[in-house]
């Protein structure tokens, strides 16, 4: 495979950022020479070069905090690559999800959450399945059963569209969100994984 796009530098080196695919969280920066981009497109598994010890790692081979490759981009100037993946655990030695977990900075007035608010509802609701917190509202639902968080959608369905009918757009989103946390516990009751509704939404914009 040639890869005469990719401009490495005086000591045969690009900068490889890599970011999980799923949450587009920045997890680390290494480094790939030209044997490592290779095997990392013809195998899949995110594989580097150790500048310390001057040798190929495969990410993981030892920790097995693998990093599976979804896909493998580079810039308008051919010198950095962005390695998109599935991590199995911490990308970073210390534990952490992500090398980036010491901050400078953040914009209190931007800072207002993302995607990730999704998982960490998620993963919220799922520990509550399994760890049981009394006086917990999810818990409530869960004991129940699916016909008492249908029930709670169908009336938070009719909430958000009367919100919509006011014309309120603090209202709307109230009830919206109300409507997805009882959408995301229903999912885990049905045993349905948020990967899944992400898999077909992606099919709706192909």
């Amino acid at each position: 495979m040639e890869l005469t796009n990719i401009k490495f530098n005086e000591a045969g080196l690009v900068p490889a950022i890599v970011q999980d695919y799923e949450t587009r969280q920045v997890l680390m920066m290494a480094w790939m020479n030209k044997e490592a981009l290779k095997l990392t497109l013809d195998t899949k598994k995110a594989t580097f070069y150790s500048r310390s010890r001057q040798s190929l790692w495969i990410k993981g081979e030892s920790s097995g905090n693998t990093q599976s490759v979804v896909s493998v981009d580079y810039d308008c100037d051919g010198d950095t690559l962005l390695v998109q993946v599935i991590p199995a655990g911490p990308a970073c030695h210390t534990g952490n999800t992500a090398c980036f977990y010491r901050n400078l900075i953040t914009n209190e007035d931007l800072d207002s959450g993302n995607v990730e608010i999704l998982r960490n509802l998620t993963n919220l609701i799922a520990d509550r399945k399994v760890n049981p917190v009394e006086g917990s509202y999810t818990n409530y639902l869960f004991e129940k059963g699916v016909d008492k968080i249908c029930k709670k959608i169908g009336e938070e369905s009719a909430e958000t569209i009367i919100a919509a009918k006011n014309n309120d757009p603090q209202e709307l989103a109230c009830e919206a969100s109300d409507l997805i946390y009882h959408l995301l516990v229903l999912l885990n009751n049905q045993n349905v994984d948020l990967e899944d509704i992400f898999k077909e939404l992606t099919k709706r914009h192909k």
